[in-house]
Parts: C-alpha cells; sequence; structure tokens
C-alpha cells in the first residue's frame, strides 16, 4: 500500500471532476472504489469531505488515502505540437481579446481526444496561449465533422461565466446547412426530444428522436428544441437553410432535420450518405461535384462578453467543400439576413 499523499490541481485540471481527475492519475483504481473512499471521507478536497462528482479549482489539494500497489500516479505525456498543426490551429483563429478566443474550426478536426484521436482542438490549445498564463480552456463543442465558431476561454473565471452563459441559454448559436430536398412549411420549429441509442460509445454514438409527447414516459429522453429557416433552394433536390438551436443536446441539429426527411449533405449516421438523393428529396449523399462531406457549419454565435457586458457576434466563414457547394447551387454568403430568427426572439 502507499502512503497518504496529496496532490494539487493544476489550472488545466481545474472545472474537471473529481472521480475523472482521480482516474486519470491512478489508472489501477476502478469508479466503485474512488467513490467508497468518498463516502468514507478517505478522499478530501482541503480537508473537506467532497463526493465523486465534485468539480475541482485551481490550488485545490486532494488528499489521496493508501492505495494498493500499482496505483502509483501515471506520469503525464508530455506532447509537442508539431509547427504544422501549431500555424494550422492559430490561422483557425477569427476573433480574439484578452479573455476570450473564437476559432473557426475546421471539419474533421475533433474537439476534444477520444478513442484513437491525436489531435483535436484541446490538444492544440497551448499554440494559442499566446501572451496569457494559462492556455485557453474549451467551454463548448462542436462535433468533428461540423465545423464554425468555437469559443475557448483564457482563463478558468471567464471558462466558468461562459459555460454559464451556454448553460442558461444566454447566448445564440445560428448554423448553416445545406438539406437533401425542400423543407414545408419554409420556416418552422422542431421538437422531438433526443434519447441515446443502445449501444453505441464515443464515434459510434447516435441519437434516436422522440416525439415531444412521449419524452417524459422515455427513460433517459431529454426535450430538445431547433428552429429552422428555408433560405434557397435548388428544386426540389436541396435547401440551404439556417438553424438555431434552441436547446444543446448531442447530434441535434443532424437527428432533428433527419427525422423531418430532410438529412444534412453528407450525414452518413444520419441521412445514410450511401444513398444517392436522386431527386426525391431523401438521401444525404447529392451526388455529382457536390462533396460527400457533412454540410453543416456553426455561422455565428452572439454572446454578452463577460467583462465589458457589451453583446459580440462572432461570425466564420464557410469551409471550402461548402463554399463549392454554394458556388456550384449559385448561392453567395451575402444573401442570407445575418438573423433570420430574429421575429421569433
Amino acid at each position: 500500500m502507499s502512503r497518504v499523499q496529496s496532490l494539487p490541481v493544476g489550472a488545466d485540471d481545474a472545472g474537471q471532476r473529481l472521480d475523472r481527475w482521480f482516474r486519470r492519475i491512478f489508472p489501477h483504481v476502478p469508479q466503485g472504489r474512488i467513490e467508497k473512499m468518498c463516502r468514507k471521507g478517505e478522499i478530501r478536497v482541503d480537508g473537506g469531505r467532497v463526493k465523486a462528482s465534485t468539480r475541482l479549482e485551481e490550488g485545490q489539494e486532494v488528499r489521496i488515502p493508501p492505495l494498493p500497489e500499482g496505483a502509483a500516479p501515471t506520469p503525464a505525456k508530455v506532447t509537442r505540437i508539431v509547427d504544422a498543426d501549431a500555424q494550422m490551429i492559430r490561422d483557425a483563429v477569427i476573433w480574439k481579446d484578452d479573455h476570450i478566443i473564437a476559432l473557426n474550426k475546421p471539419p474533421g478536426l475533433p474537439t476534444q481526444g477520444g478513442s484513437g484521436q491525436t489531435k483535436h482542438v484541446d490538444g492544440l490549445a497551448e499554440a494559442l496561449q499566446f501572451d496569457a498564463e494559462d492556455k485557453p480552456r474549451l467551454v463548448h463543442r462542436l462535433d468533428k465533422d461540423t465545423s464554425g465558431v468555437l469559443l475557448l476561454a483564457r482563463s478558468r473565471r471567464i471558462a466558468a461565466d461562459l459555460t454559464a452563459a451556454i448553460r442558461h441559454k444566454e447566448t445564440r448559436k445560428i448554423y448553416w446547412a445545406v438539406v437533401a430536398g425542400v423543407p414545408h412549411p419554409y420556416n418552422g420549429e422542431i421538437k422531438y426530444g433526443l434519447v441515446k441509442a443502445p449501444g453505441g460509445r464515443g464515434a459510434g454514438e447516435k441519437m434516436l428522436c422522440v416525439h415531444p409527447r412521449e419524452v417524459e414516459a422515455t427513460e433517459g429522453a431529454k426535450r430538445a428544441h431547433t428552429l429552422y429557416s428555408a433560405l434557397y433552394r435548388v428544386a426540389g433536390r436541396a435547401t440551404w437553410v439556417a438553424l438555431e438551436p434552441i436547446t444543446g443536446r448531442t447530434h441535434q441539429l443532424r437527428a432533428h432535420m433527419a427525422e423531418i426527411g430532410h438529412p444534412v449533405a453528407g450525414d452518413g449516421k444520419y441521412g445514410g450518405s450511401a444513398q444517392e438523393n436522386m431527386g426525391d428529396g431523401w438521401g444525404a449523399k447529392l451526388g455529382g461535384i457536390i462533396s460527400g462531406k457533412l454540410h453543416l457549419h456553426a455561422r455565428s454565435m452572439t454572446f454578452l462578453h463577460p467583462v465589458t457586458r457589451k453583446p459580440v457576434t462572432v461570425t466564420a466563414p464557410l469551409p471550402e467543400h461548402m463554399k463549392d457547394t454554394f458556388n456550384t447551387f449559385g448561392w453567395t454568403e451575402d444573401l442570407a439576413e445575418d438573423d433570420p430568427f430574429e421575429d421569433y426572439h
């Protein structure tokens, strides 16, 4: 057995759950053992009792009780960011001040690490430290294949403020997508609940839509709400739509659009990208010279700056594959209103 020890919480671990922090350092200790040690008061933070779900803060001291042999701390891996990757993530910066950095996240780049993911925004964030004391922190995420506005906070306090604003729906996000077919009516709301499909984890995770009347009776289901507006269309084959997620569920926009029969172009998970759209409105593979990549882009994000208290709107240009699709269909970015949902709000 090891001796009692005390470990400090670093800046990069601020906001993390105690059990996740513990498992990262002591991977041989199972979750059940961590929870038991918390219940018995053997694991303490700054001398006080805690739950496994307690969020840690920078500078706190975590008391570690004697642990079985083989559960020694795992030394942190030092991964050097190659120059090309550092330049790539810096080139993605579209707005920054002393407190916040906004990226236009490239499609195909994960927000955070996962199974088999070695390159991701969180891991490259050190290249965005600039003159700050710490590397910036993620405050929300985008799917790997979704491009567009992604915010990072340059301090723990700003991260907490922005996270709270997002949680309390005090921010607005507008997405652009190209979808199969033409939605009717052209403007509307989608209120299907969402629940995780059984068996899916990590990259295989998939959400199932649940009728609003069935949400309360469906275990694990959460209410979800999306606004959509059809901006321009190509006959009955494809439509440029604006989307605003009122809630922020996993894969919400992709699942909602597929559920109403208009999957996002290139969405193999929800639209069956192997099924070519023959003009009947279904099938996420538009075919021809249209890219098979996901056509979903976080176009803009509006938030109240936590320091200046002034509203800020950050807008991200389209990724290359969506620019090509727009050129093919004769659409230009300036054809859309800045806020097609202004009347709703």
